[in-house]
């Protein structure tokens, strides 16, 4: 039987930073740093124009001088209330109440908080008491993936299933001054804020992704790569690290992508807008163009790197200019470790 995947819905954050006042940022809070001309010129060139944050750029939570312990509890308070208003949004999109909903399955790996996101919304949204709960915390980026391959594999196995997926990430937790690594620096006018949701179920919900099987399904964990991409916690907040072999991330496991397609040809690229070179080297290793993966470009220069919440952004703008009917789609993302998830799915009037 197979499985569909509704048109998302997206809640960008409040706030709209452009890297121009980013940029003046780091200026005024590192005016000595050695490489501050690189790092400028790095930011010029990063693909991002404008991105939104819960808070505004000032604020101690962001450029401040803030604890863990005062950035954690903001970041996961307004996370929920983003994650709750996408998933008002899609439910209503969608014609649907809470009761109609069996299972729910949430990615948010931005805070910390127990009970985590899908307890919240439960109570928030009146679901049912017996909705079957998956809460995905350490996903990051390949998040949004993550959650809809664990949505599909439950409708394949529960007819009649209609899951919610709601994806939350306030990024803009982990901009921290007491970074000043150049790659802290480009992350620093990367990430944005916002969250998603959709509806993953057995019955179409109007035009959308059609899946057949677990064939359709990928995840792949590239070996030695457990420091490619990391979190850190320490007294100032949550840190976001890399290496250089991380910058090659997508070059490095498409090929298992690739393998793993056997053939089955991909015009529509959902592709996780990690940064410009991610979104070209993933297109290029699928024989597409720039133009193919303008729906993540335009995600990245409008909206940042929106983390586990950036694929349902991609495939919601996708049904702004929706592809003909039996066109074959891949959403894909990238997350640590270094991991790759990925659906091969139909694309159905």
């Amino acid at each position: 039987m197979p499985v569909h995947i509704a048109r998302p819905s997206t809640t960008l954050a409040a706030h709209k930073i452009t890297t121009g006042e980013i940029a003046d940022d780091i200026r005024t809070h590192h005016p000595d740093h050695p490489r501050l001309g690189a790092i400028l010129r790095v930011l010029g060139n990063c693909g991002v124009q404008t991105r939104y944050f819960t808070q505004p750029l000032n604020s101690p939570t962001i450029n401040g001088t803030a604890s863990i312990g005062e950035r954690a509890p903001r970041a996961f308070a307004d996370g929920l209330d983003m994650a709750e208003t996408a998933a008002r949004s899609v439910l209503q999109r969608h014609g649907l109440g809470p009761g109609d909903i069996t299972g729910l399955i949430t990615t948010h790996a931005t805070s910390w908080a127990v009970p985590n996101l899908d307890i919240h919304l439960v109570a928030r949204l009146g679901l049912r008491a017996t909705v079957r709960r998956t809460a995905l915390t350490t996903a990051a980026c390949a998040g949004g993936a993550h959650a809809l391959i664990r949505a599909v594999e439950q409708a394949l196995l529960h007819p009649g299933s209609r899951i919610l997926v709601v994806a939350a990430e306030v990024l803009s937790t982990a901009y921290n001054h007491t970074d000043s690594k150049i790659e802290h620096m480009i992350y620093k006018a990367l990430f944005g804020d916002s969250a998603a949701a959709t509806i993953v179920s057995s019955d179409p919900l109007g035009p959308g992704l059609t899946i057949d099987s677990p064939a359709g399904l990928l995840e792949y964990v590239f070996p030695d790569s457990l420091e490619f991409y990391a979190g850190r916690i320490d007294s100032h907040g949550l840190h976001f690290d890399s290496t250089k072999a991380a910058m090659g991330g997508a070059r490095h496991v498409m090929p298992a992508v690739v393998e793993w397609l056997a053939g089955r040809p991909v015009t529509v690229p959902v592709i996780h807008p990690g940064s410009r070179p991610i979104i070209m080297d993933t297109a290029a290793a699928l024989g597409l163009t720039e133009d193919d993966a303008r729906h993540s470009l335009d995600t990245l220069a409008e909206e940042g790197n929106l983390g586990g919440v950036s694929v349902l952004r991609v495939l919601e703008r996708t049904h702004g200019r929706p592809p003909a009917d039996g066109e074959q789609a891949l959403i894909v993302a990238y997350g640590p470790g270094f991991s790759v998830s990925a659906i091969h799915a139909t694309w159905t009037d």
